[in-house]
């Protein structure tokens, strides 16, 4: 007996092509969408046996939310995930918000076929090469940053870190060199590095980020005591980091 089921897609040719297959292999398509705003609600209202849910960022925040909203009104529907190799947080972020399934979107279309009738059926479903890449990496973990914080913290050189931190202190160009015994023409390719490094286009900017994302804070601990201020008293700061 065919399966009743919706096909949505980031591509609206992909998600027609796959729906011409699969009607092709007798089951019964009620309609094939581009994941817009309403294709959550298209769904819903449609409420298939089966929603086939392409991707092709697993990976980007709230690329799941439409089947949870799916899962929240239609709770009957059994969503498959069609996407790209994710990691296992990617996999585990599909099934989090009510998936049924994830398959590549590389699989032939009897996997597919055969990933619809399992969901229908109420089985979870995960292509076993998936299963073994997210065992793999789950075994064998590549470190990564936790935050984004770390992350900034790991794009910058230990000297990158100091002429920051002394930019988030006010300091400018004479007081980063003088304080870290460098020439003026040193330290100033030293922060407009940092603000490449970071993507921002002024030292306002780099001070507010690292701030905002606890980088300094992630200095301090990585290197305490590390950038000793060596700027002489009588020598003021600016109290806003002005310069670019």
């Amino acid at each position: 007996m065919g399966v009743r089921l919706m096909v949505v897609d980031d591509h609206r040719l992909l998600a027609e092509a796959l729906a011409s297959a699969l009607k092709l292999r007798g089951h019964r398509v009620l309609a094939a969408a581009a994941p817009a705003a309403g294709a959550a609600d298209l769904v819903v209202s449609r409420a298939p046996e089966v929603c086939l849910l392409g991707t092709a960022t697993p990976a980007e925040p709230g690329a799941f939310d439409p089947i949870v909203k799916i899962k929240r009104e239609r709770p009957q529907v059994a969503v498959v995930v069609l996407g790209p190799v994710p990691s296992p947080r990617g996999i585990a972020a599909a099934f989090a918000a009510g998936a049924s399934g994830y398959v590549r979107h590389d699989e032939r279309i009897e996997g597919v076929e055969r990933a619809m009738v399992k969901a229908r059926a109420g089985e979870a479903v995960v292509a076993p090469q998936l299963l073994q890449g997210a065992f793999s990496e789950l075994l064998n973990p590549v470190a990564q940053p936790d935050d984004e914080g770390q992350r900034l913290l790991q794009l910058l050189t230990p000297r990158e870190v100091e002429v920051l931190v002394r930019v988030a202190e006010g300091e400018d160009t004479r007081l980063i060199a003088a304080g870290m015994g460098i020439a003026p023409s040193t330290a100033r390719t030293h922060v407009q590095r940092v603000l490449m490094k970071l993507g921002v286009g002024s030292r306002l900017e780099a001070a507010a980020l690292a701030a905002r994302t606890g980088l300094l804070d992630r200095a301090a601990v990585a290197s305490p005591g590390a950038f000793p201020s060596a700027v002489p008293p009588s020598v003021p700061r600016p109290s806003l980091p002005m310069e670019r």
